[in-house]
C-alpha cells in the first residue's frame, strides 16, 4: 500500500491498467448494481440547484423519479448516492443511438449548462473512496466483472488505471497531490 498525507493507497490503483471501452460494456456501470452512485454532501445541494438544466437530457422516466423522490436516495449503509429507476438504472442516464449509456449530469456539464461535471465517484471510478476512523481515507480499486473489456483495452493500449483518473484525482485532491502520488510511484519503481 502506499501513504500520502492521510490516504492509504491500494497497491492495485498502481499496478493495473484500465481503459473503459464503452462499445463493449455499453456503459454498464450506470444500469446495473444494487444502489446508485455514491455522491458527497455538498454534491446533493449542486444537483438540486442545477436539477433544471440536467432534466432535458433526462428520460422521461429519469424525470419523474427525480421529481417524485428527489436528486438522492441512501444505499443498504444509510449513505447518500444517486436515485435509480425502479431499481435499476440511475435516474440520471440516458443512451445515445448504439444503445450505451451516459450521464445526462455529464452532458449538461459538456453542453455549458452546470459547472457541475458529475459526481465525483463516477468520476474516480473504478476507484472508491472509503473513510477511515482516523478522520483518513482508503483508496481502492473496486473490481466488477462488467469492467473486464476496460482492463483488456488497458493492458492492450498500456494505460495505467493511475492516468486513466488523473483528472478525477486532481478534482478530489489537487495537482500537487496528484504529482507528489505519481513521484511516490516513481520512486517505489525504483527502490525495485
Amino acid at each position: 500500500m502506499i501513504v500520502l498525507d492521510d490516504k492509504i493507497i491500494s497497491n492495485e490503483i498502481k499496478e493495473i491498467c484500465f481503459a473503459c471501452d464503452l462499445r463493449k460494456c455499453k456503459g454498464a456501470c450506470c444500469v446495473d448494481g444494487d444502489a446508485g452512485a455514491p455522491l458527497e454532501e455538498a454534491e446533493i445541494s449542486i444537483l438540486e440547484d442545477d436539477i433544471e438544466y440536467i432534466k432535458p437530457f433526462m428520460t422521461e422516466a429519469g424525470r419523474r423519479e427525480v421529481e417524485k423522490n428527489g436528486v438522492f436516495d441512501y444505499d443498504a449503509d444509510g449513505k447518500f448516492v444517486t436515485p435509480l429507476v425502479d431499481g435499476g438504472a440511475c435516474a440520471f442516464v440516458n443512451f445515445d443511438e448504439e444503445g450505451i449509456a451516459f450521464c445526462t449530469i455529464e452532458q449538461a456539464f459538456l453542453d455549458n449548462k452546470t459547472d457541475f461535471q458529475k459526481p465525483l465517484s463516477c468520476h474516480l471510478y473504478p476507484i472508491r473512496i472509503s473513510q477511515l476512523r482516523d478522520g483518513g481515507e482508503a483508496l481502492n480499486y473496486h473490481k466488477w466483472h462488467i469492467c473486464k473489456p476496460a482492463l483488456k483495452r488497458g493492458s492492450r493500449e498500456k494505460y495505467a488505471l493511475k492516468k486513466f483518473v488523473k483528472t478525477a484525482l486532481i478534482r478530489k485532491y489537487g495537482n500537487g497531490w496528484y504529482e507528489r502520488f505519481l513521484k511516490i510511484l516513481e520512486d517505489d519503481l525504483i527502490k525495485k
